[in-house]
């Protein structure tokens, strides 16, 4: 570890940037700059918790070695109140370098950013459209507790209230940075209602987390679009399957097609469409790096990979378990509930353990 010299001057570094960009802030004419001023708003806002942080760790060091000075003291009962000082402020310190430290990691550019949400319905039939609908249910508890919007953009359900295919997004602060790590297979051990014998099905339904992309982050030329519009069919009310409101995208270069048919206008299903392909050839392109990565990272935390196994839903036992960080929880009535805070930060806290020590 470095001494306390190399770290202050390190965090002298950081303040001392941080006192750049508030100084570029407060440039009369930045207003006429806009780009500028939100690159410079965005770069100022993700620097202030560290910088706070960084204030209250010189302030314990001080103290710390204030302390370490007064435990040689001549006065004796001086001398003791020091010494008796030193291991809770060297805790203090400790603490505090290892919350600087995780702040002072790199952020994932797309950790800001709102998100797509693809649920589709796996293998077991029935009871796995059923599973998609329960995890459709419960992403959305979770999201009204955080205060997050969500907007419907295409359903194909079952007749059993459940879904074989549910996308929408979700519009709120720091959303991919938490819903990242629920890409993938989502496992359920369960007795169906329709089971008459009492014996536990499992089934299974895959999540796909896709940052939303804007158009500055993937330009769709014309050239490259083909749409195509149909009526609609299923529930939906007499206008749905009577007008040519649904639209199918195909992104020629790629193959990628995309339709939606949920809104009456055809304008707004064609928007909604845009929006998913937009984000899934941004994560077309995502996953093209994370190959380019795979040699060179190991963690599986935060990869998106949807073809593995994240976690397993054990309703008879009541119990929860995450593979990629061996978490097991017996709490999963709460947890299907929106309770998922106690499953991600774990997911976040080792995606940061495994970043400090470089892999």
């Amino acid at each position: 570890m470095a001494n306390s010299d190399d770290i202050l001057h390190r965090f002298h570094d950081v303040e001392q940037r941080f006192q750049s960009i508030e100084a570029q802030l407060s440039a009369p004419d930045l207003a006429n700059r806009p780009d500028e001023l939100r690159k410079l708003s965005k770069a100022h806002s993700d620097m202030a918790d560290v910088v706070a942080k960084i204030g209250e760790f010189k302030g314990v060091d001080s103290r710390l070695t204030d302390a370490r000075a007064l435990a040689g003291d001549a006065d004796p009962e001086m001398a003791e109140m020091a010494r008796m000082e030193i291991p809770e402020l060297e805790e203090m310190s400790e603490g505090l370098l290892a919350e600087i430290q995780v702040l002072l990691l790199p952020k994932d550019p797309l950790d800001d950013k709102n998100i797509i949400v693809e649920i589709r319905a796996g293998t077991g039939g029935d009871e796995a459209a059923l599973f998609a609908y329960d995890l459709f249910r419960m992403y959305n508890k979770y999201f009204e507790d955080k205060g997050w919007r969500t907007e419907l953009l295409s359903t194909n359900e079952t007749g059993l209230n459940g879904f074989k295919e549910v996308i929408f997004s979700v519009t709120g602060d720091s959303v991919y940075s938490r819903m990242k790590f629920e890409a993938g297979t989502h496992r359920v051990q369960r007795v169906p209602t329709t089971e008459t014998q009492g014996r536990i099905h499992t089934s299974a339904a895959t999540v796909a987390i896709l940052p939303e992309a804007e158009e500055v982050d993937i330009n769709i030329r014309g050239e490259d679009l083909r749409v195509d519009v149909f009526r609609s069919g299923g529930p939906g009310g007499q206008s749905v399957n009577t007008t040519d409101s649904a639209v199918r995208l195909t992104h020629i270069p790629t193959g990628l097609v995309v339709q939606c048919q949920d809104e009456k206008s055809q304008l707004k299903n064609k928007n909604k469409a845009m929006k998913v392909l937009r984000s899934r050839l941004l994560d077309r392109e995502m996953s093209k790096q994370a190959e380019a990565q795979a040699a060179s990272r190991k963690g599986m935390v935060g990869s998106g990979d949807r073809s593995g196994r994240v976690r397993t839903y054990n309703f008879p036992q009541n119990r929860l378990t995450d593979h990629r960080i061996g978490l097991t929880l017996y709490c999963l009535d709460r947890v299907i509930e929106g309770d998922l805070d106690q499953v991600i930060n774990p997911l976040i806290m080792q995606e940061q353990t495994d970043r400090l020590r470089g892999e």
